[in-house]
């Protein structure tokens, strides 16, 4: 049985983020998709809501479930006895940080392998600080992010006033 953790902040999971979930769960028997506490103050949504969120847009794939973390992604690799971490490769931008954080969680972990996707052609330039900045800015997200974000974005909205 081969099992995959696919880690992210996921503020907010997109259709991108959703596209690679489905992808992967053909590849491997089980998908872990952990959610990340941010690392920066200022997340959009909670941990929490964020994890509803992934939650909800994943329920559909029969063989991912989803969990929340605050520590080292090394830790949780070995927590939930993973072969693998998936990591989407947008762009050759992506590449550069993607290796050294494998790298260095290799250290951490010498069981720690990294198998990197690529988006479908439709999600190449979709990154969740893009949406974030279109919803500040009032624009319409409605094809970037699944329902259950969407309705997030329209009730906060709606109770900032």
């Amino acid at each position: 049985m081969t099992r995959a953790l696919y880690p992210g902040t996921f503020d907010p999971i997109t259709n991108g983020h959703v596209d690679l979930i489905h992808r992967a769960s053909r590849l491997f028997d089980e998908i872990v998709i952990a959610v990340a506490a941010s690392k920066r103050k200022g997340s959009f949504f909670t941990l929490a809501e964020r994890t509803r969120l992934v939650r909800e847009s994943v329920k559909d794939v029969d063989n991912a479930r989803v969990v929340s973390f605050k520590g080292l992604l090394a830790d949780e690799f070995a927590t939930h006895k993973v072969d693998v971490v998936i990591r989407g490769l947008r762009a050759v931008s992506d590449f550069e940080y993607e290796l050294m954080m494998a790298l260095m969680n290799r250290k951490l972990n010498k069981r720690f392998e990294t198998a990197f996707l690529m988006p479908s052609e439709q999600y190449v330039y979709l990154h969740s600080s893009l949406v974030r900045e279109v919803v500040a800015l009032g624009g319409d997200v409605s094809h970037l992010v699944p329902p259950p974000v969407l309705a997030a974005f329209r009730a906060k909205r709606r109770a900032n006033g």
